[in-house]
């Protein structure tokens, strides 16, 4: 056992001292800081204002867009002035345990989103009200009290859209063609070179209403859908950039609004009443029943809690799949260095084996433990609001009991699958040998991230349940089950298959590596590699 522990000594000094090792302990947290920092960034300042022009032959529905785009860019402006209110308001401090005041996820409902998506579409008044105020003017001269002395300038989101009009040879005289409209505006449209006043970054779109619009509105029933099946196209709006459809839909809703309007007033019905109408619900709630009684509303806590195991499953294979790699390659590249047979002079092949084994273990968990801390430091660095949350998000998993689960199924997942792949470094003498035995173990290591985000809806599903039988994705599959609860029979006979598991696939693993690490030539066939385990 003592040659065991200076092989891992020596194993884990190798691995430690490479460059590549701890440019991933620090790309870690840069990556998360990117993933939190870069898509806000880039919303915010690298996507330009871009231009579209409107034809509204039916001068019916000009105004009604332009009023829907101010709504939509002052509904961001109020979403960023309700954070950077709640970041440097005098009262947003954080608690002295580390908590963040005043937020309690467990008081929130899970459906709050959607609750407050709901609550702002219903109200667009809200939104007509700020306007009418002052805007954002009026709203800063307002909190400037509540503020920190501190607080920077609030920056106004820059406009996601800006409408253009067509001016000298651009005109478009009335009546003209759509087809000529189209034809004219194509080369801005498409980046050919023409270019439109008060679009520099280039023509976004353009949104053609023709004048008959109005007499060819879908209605419910087949007859209408039949007469809407022939080659009138109704509003036209042409873009190059099939992603982005915000615009698009802004459009849409904003017409299909005034067109219901008008219908409400040509059938004498009072439309405030019906918007009254169509906003009235049922209260509705989401009940655990094996929560405590008098707790058994599910929280924002608990969707976390059950969502939470996931992602320790994806970083459980992204640590299981950087640690045996390493392994595997450790293992070839001594192997075809010759290295392997100093080694062997001076320690048997099983001390070797286990040496290595625990070496690397100490360079995952190493890995790990890095990993877990740059987040928690991530999420202390950081105040506001979103950070605050963060925080929470943190306890609920650290309380949740998960860390420590995690921790042993990455061990007992790594002595598994480092088993098979030391197994294949060791009949392999290049690493283009090893690769092509790699193919069909990654293959099945896929698995658990096809089914990652389909188990925690259906956690004791028969997917889950049979998939938690296979040692092979035991670890991720009951990982991912966690915050389910799955039956104790279920926890201890899985945990026990794959006990089992580890231990035949280690010895069979050393059957191979005492055999074969010595060889040299090509890969065995499979019936050598069965007399191997044979002997």
């Amino acid at each position: 056992m003592r040659n065991a522990l200076l092989v891992a000594q020596r194993e884990f000094a190798e691995n430690a001292k490479t460059k590549g090792f701890w440019i991933g302990i620090f790309l870690f947290p840069v990556i998360i800081l990117a993933g939190i920092k870069v898509p806000q960034f880039l919303e915010e300042k690298a996507v330009p204002t871009r231009a579209f022009v409107l034809v509204d032959e039916s001068a019916e529905f000009g105004e009604v867009v332009d009023v829907a785009m101010e709504r939509a860019h002052n509904r961001r402006v109020m979403e960023s002035l309700s954070k950077y209110a709640q970041k440097h308001a005098k009262s947003s401090e954080v608690a002295t345990d580390g908590a963040a005041a005043g937020i309690d996820l467990e008081a929130i409902p899970a459906d709050i989103e959607s609750m407050i998506k709901e609550m702002v579409d219903s109200n667009p008044e809200a939104i007509d009200a700020f306007i009418q105020s002052g805007g954002l003017t009026f709203a800063l001269e307002q909190m400037s009290g509540y503020l920190k002395e501190d607080a920077p300038d609030f920056e106004e989101p820059k406009r996601k859209y800006r409408r253009v009009e067509l001016t000298g040879e651009l005109t478009i005289p009335k009546g003209m063609p759509f087809a000529d409209v189209v034809d004219s505006l194509r080369p801005a449209l498409t980046g050919s070179g023409l270019e439109v006043s008060g679009a520099e970054d280039g023509l976004f779109a353009l949104a053609l209403i023709p004048t008959d619009i109005l007499a060819h509105l879908k209605r419910p029933g087949v007859a209408s859908m039949m007469a809407m099946s022939g080659d009138y196209r109704g509003i036209e709006y042409w873009s190059t950039n099939l992603a982005d459809t915000s615009l698009r839909d802004t459009i849409r809703r904003a017409v299909d609004g005034e067109v219901r309007r008008r219908e409400y007033i040509a059938r004498n019905v009072d439309s405030k009443t019906v918007h009254e109408i169509e906003h009235t619900s049922a209260p509705f709630s989401s009940l655990d029943p094996s929560k405590d009684e008098g707790e058994e509303v599910v929280s924002m806590a608990d969707t976390i809690r059950q969502w939470a195991p996931a992602g320790f499953v994806y970083l459980l294979w992204i640590a299981l799949m950087s640690t045996v790699q390493m392994l595997l390659n450790n293992t070839v590249e001594e192997k075809s260095n010759r290295i392997i047979e100093v080694l062997l002079s001076s320690v048997t092949p099983w001390e070797l084996m286990w040496g290595k084994l625990i070496g690397i273990a100490g360079i995952g968990l190493t890995m790990l433990s890095a990993w877990l801390l740059s987040l928690v430091s991530i999420l202390a660095y950081f105040s506001g609001p979103e950070a605050m949350i963060a925080t929470q998000i943190y306890d609920v998993i650290k309380d949740g009991g998960l860390m420590p689960l995690f921790m042993i199924y990455f061990f007992a997942g790594y002595m598994l699958y480092a088993g098979i792949f030391l197994a294949i470094g060791s009949i392999c003498s290049t690493l283009k040998e090893a690769q092509n035995f790699m193919g069909p173990v990654m293959i099945i290591m896929m698995v658990p991230i096809f089914t990652m985000a389909f188990i925690p809806r259906d956690p004791n599903g028969t997917l889950a349940t049979v998939l938690s039988w296979v040692p092979l994705y035991t670890p991720f599959v009951m990982m991912n089950r966690a915050a389910a609860d799955p039956p104790m029979f279920e926890m201890v006979g899985t945990s026990v298959v794959l006990f089992v598991s580890i231990i035949g696939t280690l010895w069979l693993s050393g059957k191979i590596f005492k055999t074969a690490i010595l060889r040299t030539g090509q890969p065995p066939k499979l019936r050598q590699l069965w007399s191997w385990l044979r002997g």
